[in-house]
Formats: structure tokens, C-alpha cells, sequence
């Protein structure tokens, strides 16, 4: 069974199916990278929360930087964010994002029970 949560027109912020919960990419606007980070960050814990997950139960992240100048301010908010020994499998790159002013996108999925 497939379950949409919060579906518009071109996406769900969460799609569950099997016992994994897929969150759409979050995005926030802000002066720095770690502000941004930041806030992407408490955007994915709110969807894990109302997916029924958790930081601890992250299976992938999926990471875009609008520039790879910005890795280490991203890895500032990041590490302290992920719990010790509960870190994903991730990916970082570098992508053109939606709006100019965006400077991250974060996509993760999780177990959810």
C-alpha cells in the first residue's frame, strides 16, 4: 500500500510504501548556508516526525549544494544535527537549484514504523 501525505498538484511531501517513508526536498531561504541548513533540517525533522520516523531511522540523504564552496558550512550544521552513529548513506552535489537565492536541497528517507 502506498500512502501520500500532504500531495499537491506536483508532489507529496511524503510518500510511505514497505515501511520506508520518501520526504520531498526541502528548501528554505536565509543569509548563510548554515541558516539555510539549518532550517531544511527542522523542515526534515517535522516530516519524519509526521511520518512516524526519525533522525535515528534515516536511511539516504540525498544533499544539493548551488555551490561546492559551501560543503564545509553545510558539514558545520550537518554533523551536529545527525545523531552519533545513526548517519545515513549519503550523496552531495552540486545543482542548479529552483530559485537563486537557495543555496541547499535536502532529501532524505527513513524507516518509519
Amino acid at each position: 500500500m502506498i500512502t501520500r501525505i500532504d500531495t499537491g498538484a506536483r508532489s507529496s511531501k511524503i510518500v510511505k510504501h514497505n515501511g520506508i517513508a520518501y520526504l520531498s526536498g526541502q528548501v528554505t531561504e536565509g543569509d548563510t548556508i548554515q541558516e539555510q541548513t539549518a532550517a531544511c533540517l527542522a523542515k526534515v525533522d517535522a516530516l519524519l516526525t509526521e511520518a512516524g520516523s526519525s533522525r535515528e531511522k534515516m536511511l539516504r540523504a540525498t544533499i544539493w549544494l548551488a555551490d561546492m564552496k559551501d560543503f564545509a558550512g553545510l558539514n558545520e550544521v550537518w554533523n551536529d544535527w545527525v545523531p552519533e552513529g545513526h548517519a545515513p548513506a549519503r550523496a552531495c552535489g552540486e545543482a542548479k537549484l529552483a530559485r537563486e537565492i537557495l543555496k541547499v536541497e535536502i532529501i532524505v528517507d527513513a524507516v518509519y514504523e
